[in-house]
């Protein structure tokens, strides 16, 4: 399952965190056996948050989609496709039915033939605006530090 493991004593070393969980991997859409009844289970816990989040947004092209719809609050497919070059469509649709399925984001009917849909965040998805600022925040601080050449 998962590896234990246990805060060392005297608390915090410099540079760790307390491990006060089990590491487990958690299965994702993209894991091919994740959906088929014959697969081994999988872990279905964790009780680290970060790993919870991750299996969220980490998946790639996800926080660059939430970025985009915390600029403009309701976007259609092409408008993702365009801001997001080199992420394939059926990428982004893959991506776009997650976070729906984890509630981040809705998406609404605007024209009915051909159906044609645009995307907005809910109030769980604009949740993450702070997390993606950070980011932007530490982007901007590491091309200061580094910039690119």
């Amino acid at each position: 399952m998962g590896e234990a493991r246990e805060e060392p004593a005297g608390g915090l070393r410099a540079g760790r965190f307390p491990v006060l969980y089990t590491l487990v991997r958690l299965p994702t859409m993209s894991d091919s056996n994740a959906q088929k009844p014959d697969a081994p289970a999988m872990p279905t816990f964790a009780f680290c948050p970060v790993i919870a989040a991750l299996e969220v947004i980490g998946e790639r092209w996800v926080i660059l989609i939430l970025r985009d719809l915390l600029r403009n609050p309701t976007r259609r497919f092409q408008d993702l496709q365009d801001s997001l070059k080199g992420c394939a469509p059926s990428t982004l649709s893959t991506r776009l039915k997650s976070l729906e399925a984890h509630g981040l984001i809705e998406r609404r009917q605007y024209e009915q033939h051909p159906p044609r849909l645009e995307y907005l965040l809910t109030a769980k998805g604009r949740e993450v605006g702070p997390v993606v600022a950070s980011l932007r925040d530490w982007g901007l601080r590491l091309q200061a530090l580094d910039p690119p050449q």
